[in-house]
């Protein structure tokens, strides 16, 4: 490695948010780093998306839930404060800006949704009305298609404000992505996790980004090709395959991060595996695909094949659907 750019003066700077979750994961890589015998530092950076999870906080015009937790930290890339950002896969667009690259994504932790309740240890035995928190379109839907009976209470904040909430009784259960239980230990009321085939995961869940600064937009094209370099050896390429599927067919059902769209890859049987549903806002339709593959297609014909045969089903009237009932909401 350079002695030039591996200076303790000159460290690999690591951007994050500072929510607890947040700070695992930059902490996961940072350590990483350090192991590997690089000098790391981490900046906390606070993001839209944080801001809007205070009290009080106004939503500024035209945010649409694309980017307010990644904005900032993008800035502080392009700049050159930072020389890595660390994210949720799932937080990010599947359409980054020219001058960003997802350069590593790392192998990736359990995708799947899980039930969080102390008393009722399942779904299917939660009381009729009884109170389900979650904000997740997706998680609502298609919780609607398992218990069309079941209320639904905005909870929001992060994983520890979410958990105090379910204690102080705002409600009576809260589904959650396993990945941050699991990597924060608070798997204590975690009594059942979800099959993709009861509720399909979002895109890219449970795995991490590293994005870095494109080649074409470098602040030092130097010290940026030392960073691609010392970062290689995170990447697991079958989890990048996955998530791109994924994301893949995300992109071509309309794009956004809060669409009702679950969507999963996994490697099984020297195969890929693939999985998708589109649940309409009542939870009364709902358009579920599987498909297997083998290990020499593309991820990018994978998540075509996958979001072209969902249209053909009817997933975008689904999709229109969703888009009409929040605008009737506003």
């Amino acid at each position: 490695m350079s002695s030039e750019h591996n200076n303790p003066r000159n460290p690999i700077r690591i951007g994050s948010r500072g929510s607890q979750l947040a700070l695992w994961q930059a902490n996961h890589i940072l350590y990483a780093l350090r192991d590997a015998g690089y000098h790391v530092e981490l900046e906390i950076i606070r993001t839209t998306g944080d801001r809007m999870q205070q009290p009080g906080f106004v939503v500024p015009p035209g945010v649409d839930g694309k980017g307010i937790f990644t904005k900032e930290i993008e800035e502080a890339l392009e700049e050159g404060r930072i020389d890595i950002a660390v994210h949720s896969l799932k937080d990010l667009p599947t359409s980054l800006a020219p001058q960003f690259s997802l350069a590593v994504i790392p192998k990736r932790a359990d995708a799947r949704d899980v039930w969080v309740c102390e008393p009722y240890w399942a779904l299917h035995t939660l009381p009729s009305g009884g109170r389900i928190g979650t904000t997740s379109p997706r998680r609502r839907a298609q919780i609607l298609a398992l218990r069309p009976d079941v209320t639904f209470v905005e909870i929001r904040g992060n994983i520890d404000t979410r958990l105090k909430k379910l204690a102080d009784g705002k409600c009576d259960a809260l589904v959650l992505a396993a990945a941050g239980l699991d990597r924060l230990k608070r798997t204590e009321s975690v009594h059942q996790r979800f099959t993709p085939e009861e509720m399909c995961p979002a895109p890219g869940q449970g795995a991490l980004a590293l994005e870095i600064r494109h080649p074409d937009y470098p602040v030092d094209e130097d010290r940026d090709a030392y960073i691609r370099n010392a970062i290689a050896f995170l990447e697991h390429p079958y989890t990048r395959f996955c998530v791109e599927a994924e994301r893949t067919t995300l992109e071509a059902l309309g794009g956004g991060c809060q669409l009702p769209v679950g969507v999963y890859c996994m490697p099984a049987d020297n195969k890929w595996r693939m999985y998708a549903q589109v649940v309409s806002p009542d939870g009364e339709t709902m358009i579920q695909i599987e498909t297997e593959a083998t290990l020499e297609t593309s991820s990018t014909s994978l998540g075509e094949w996958m979001a072209k045969d969902l249209i053909s089903k009817g997933a975008l009237n689904l999709l229109q659907e969703e888009q009409v009932q929040e605008g009737q909401s506003e």
